[in-house]
């Protein structure tokens, strides 16, 4: 079901592109979008997930430069039946987390700095498995490759605004003139977000039920929900403001300004998803009363230095 899930996500995506490249070129624009986009499916099947990883300027670790996240990870992996991804930490202050890859034999998890200072080991562990749980699932291939694709068509949209909508038909210009290129500028980044909307958001509560019964403790990672929602609209994630695109992979929305639960946010309300957690944790036999996080965060054990020498030699050492 996920790899059909994918095809006709992918088949979506290039149809949008290639309507876009109608709106600019006519047929001859349709005709190059779609050999574009076929030749950007394949590159996007193989390398997407090392393009957004370098994207973010993510740094893989080992047990000799994080020994215990990467000890986390393995542990964890071990615990859901699957293989050992690579791990990445990204240098950023903004607490979040991500998992790529094109399947759980190719696959990569990633957490920021920032959310190795703010969370403790428990809740460190509940991010790592929910992101595990997106690799389980192979919801890791669709989000790369649509956040890769949607990108894509917001950079030919806005090319459009240039050199569409000045011809016609006869020399391959915009059929719809310029109003319509200006339209598509908007409209078509506009449908590839709605696209990716319909796939993350749904996921992102099957990766929390199954990232708590991965680690365990449901709790754990609703606390986390709770921290890293209130620190992401604190600090800003340049990089994911660059590449609005990419903002559906995370385990929060990076970008300042979407906490509404609706059609146009890349992820349910934070409150809906450690509401859930909650009622999981109550079924698995947790304490209910426990405090969800509204003072200083607890640090967790060994955490990434301030100085840039402790910060190269990595985290959690």
């Amino acid at each position: 079901m996920n790899y059909v899930r994918t095809a006709i996500l992918l088949a979506g995506l290039t149809a949008l592109f290639m309507v876009v490249g109608f709106a600019i070129g006519g047929t001859s624009g349709m005709m190059i979008a779609f050999l574009v986009a076929a030749g950007m499916n394949l590159f996007s099947y193989w390398n997407a997930d090392k393009l957004v990883l370098r994207m973010y300027g993510a740094q893989e670790v080992d047990e000799r430069t994080a020994p215990d996240l990467v000890h986390m990870v393995r542990d964890l992996a071990a615990r859901a039946q699957m293989p050992m991804p690579k791990v990445y930490i990204i240098d950023n202050p903004q607490p979040n987390a991500f998992a790529t890859g094109r399947n759980p034999e190719n696959a990569a998890v990633a957490a920021t700095t920032g959310l190795l200072h703010m969370l403790n080991r428990d809740e460190v562990a509940g991010v790592m498995a929910h992101e595990l749980a997106h690799v389980k699932h192979h919801d890791t291939l669709t989000m790369t490759i649509t956040a890769t694709i949607a990108g894509a068509i917001s950079m030919l949209a806005n090319f459009g605004l240039f050199f569409g909508g000045g011809g016609n038909r006869e020399n391959n210009g915009s059929p719809f003139g310029a109003i319509g290129t200006i339209l598509m500028v908007f409209l078509a980044p506009l449908a590839a977000m709605v696209v990716q909307m319909a796939i993350s958001r749904s996921r992102e509560y099957v990766a929390d039920r199954t990232g708590a019964e991965i680690c365990g403790q449901p709790l754990a990672l609703a606390s986390a929900l709770a921290k890293i929602s209130g620190a992401t609209h604190q600090v800003q994630n340049y990089e994911a403001e660059a590449n609005p695109a990419t903002a559906h992979m995370f385990i929060i929305n990076p970008l300042s300004g979407q906490r509404m639960d609706n059609l146009f946010s890349t992820h349910p309300a934070t409150e809906n998803r450690i509401a859930a957690l909650q009622a999981l944790a109550q079924t698995m036999g947790r304490a209910p009363g426990y405090a969800m996080p509204n003072a200083q965060p607890t640090p967790p054990r060994g955490p990434w230095q301030g100085a840039d020498s402790d910060r190269r030699r990595g985290p959690w050492g």
